[in-house]
């Protein structure tokens, strides 16, 4: 028995495409060329003329019935079967292309998670070959113009000049001499003024990419910048933004100053030492995004660290690269310790290293407690603690860097993105999403106390002049001024 491709059923009419072969009930075939022109079974084209009849013993057809006839209702609803099985031939039709589609498409996407699990690891083999070889540079890896000159000159490990050496031992010296004797200043600001501070004074830095703060010597100017490579300068008596400018240098990523000069890491691995919105030099020496960079207390010496496991030593005065300093792990944050004969860099995993800036040398190594990024590294002004904070932690730690070990954790109650010690060695700011903290350290007391606690959510914060303000950046790229 021949059984019509579209029904399933044996055909009253039997009529045979001349495209596919496929035997059809007459009226459904004609149906189905009236709307579509195209053959049901493989989608050629097909007209009525391209079927042909095929002989079989035929019923004797019934008179043609009446509206009222039994014989009618059957036709009509003849009529109604044909129609639903047209549309569920369409249907699966339609299914079938669907999961031949659906199928192609988990191929593609298949292929396509192994090309990028292949290119992620090649890549993660490439940095850490990176971290791993001496890294060639233009000469002293900076040039004040875009154009270079001389010889390309090997820096990894390099040893630091005799002249740069007696630089360092020359600072540590002096400003070991007066730490201990330095008494706390008259106008200082106190725990119960403080404890009364509260947001005086906000300013849009139209940055929707900002993420640190960086305070000059005096206390009264604030640097920070944008995801496009825009930077700003806040003037905090005149409460307003007074310098702005564009480096094009990628997204800057963290700040610090050199006197007058503000200095930025960048996303591209570029830094950048900027005057009055100008560049004066551009060192372009990290395998990758530049984290972080900190000035040294002779504000002769400039530090930068880097997603390449390495921090980089620049002269400031001849603008020009000293040594690069590669470790096992990408660096996060780094800071100099007031002395400046130290070195501390914060890193992926969360350990804090503890560099000899002479030898380039690894001195100590704090253990991580958590397997997270160090978010904020601050050296106390008595020069023995060490606080550093971890990304997603609400504690902060506290190295004694006499006995190398940890002294007190605080938890703040909130998630830590940066700490920051007053000049005195009293304060301790820390911020994160949750708001601003201060604990304050009583040397007659031996303890903690927290004198003030605001619910303002930022990424950075820092101290301002006499610690008579304290200044947070916000994530919406506003700075807020706590004072009283």
């Amino acid at each position: 028995m021949v059984l019509c491709a579209i029904s399933g059923e044996a055909p009253e009419q039997p009529v045979a495409s001349r495209k596919s072969g496929n035997v059809f009930e007459r009226r459904l075939i004609e149906a189905y060329i009236s709307e579509n022109n195209a053959d049901p079974v493989n989608g050629e084209d097909l007209s009525v003329d391209d079927l042909i009849d095929l002989k079989q013993s035929r019923l004797v057809t019934p008179r043609p019935p009446t509206l009222t006839s039994i014989p009618a209702l059957l036709s009509t609803l003849q009529n109604e079967w044909d129609a639903l099985i047209l549309e569920t031939f369409e249907l699966r039709r339609d299914l079938a292309e669907t999961r031949q589609e659906l199928s192609n498409a988990l191929y593609y996407n298949d292929s396509a998670q192994r090309v990028i699990a292949r290119l992620q690891k090649e890549r993660d083999e490439a940095r850490d070959a990176f971290s791993r070889v001496s890294v060639t540079a233009a000469p002293n890896g900076t040039s004040h113009t875009p154009h270079t000159n001389g010889d390309a000159m090997q820096v990894d490990g390099q040893e630091l000049p005799d002249e740069i050496v007696a630089k360092v031992e020359d600072t540590q010296q002096k400003l070991m001499a007066t730490r201990r004797k330095r008494p706390v200043p008259e106008d200082w600001a106190t725990g119960d003024a403080i404890a009364t501070y509260d947001v005086k004074a906000t300013a849009d830095t139209q940055f929707t990419g900002a993420k640190s703060l960086a305070v000059d010597e005096t206390g009264d100017f604030f640097l920070c910048g944008d995801s496009d490579g825009g930077i700003g300068i806040y003037d905090l008596k005149a409460s307003a933004f007074t310098t702005r400018s564009n480096l094009g240098a990628g997204a800057i990523l963290h700040g610090a100053w050199a006197k007058d000069r503000p200095v930025v890491a960048t996303s591209s691995g570029a830094v950048v030492v900027t005057q009055e919105g100008t560049v004066q030099a551009k060192f372009q020496q990290h395998a990758g995004a530049a984290t972080a960079v900190a000035v040294h207390p002779s504000y002769d010496l400039l530090a930068s660290a880097g997603i390449d496991k390495s921090y980089v030593l620049y002269d400031l005065q001849q603008a020009k690269v000293l040594t690069q300093v590669f470790s096992d792990y990408e660096l996060t944050t780094i800071a100099f310790h007031p002395d400046g004969h130290l070195l501390a860099a914060g890193t992926s995993d969360g350990s804090t290293l503890l560099y000899d800036i002479k030898t380039s040398q690894l001195a100590h190594t704090f253990a991580a407690s958590t397997v997270a990024p160090v978010s904020g590294l601050s050296f106390s002004e008595n020069g023995t603690w060490l606080a550093a904070s971890t990304q997603g932690q609400s504690t902060v730690t506290i190295f004694d860097l006499r006995k190398l070990n940890v002294l007190k954790t605080l938890d703040v109650g909130t998630a830590i993105t940066a700490v920051s010690w007053d000049y005195t060695g009293q304060f301790l700011a820390a911020c994160g999403p949750g708001g601003v903290v201060v604990s304050q350290y009583s040397k007659s007391a031996k303890a903690w106390s927290e004198p003030l606690r605001k619910a303002l959510g930022a990424v950075d914060v820092k101290w301002g002049a006499n610690a008579k303000s304290l200044v947070a950046l916000t994530a919406e790229g506003a700075v807020s001024v706590f004072s009283t």
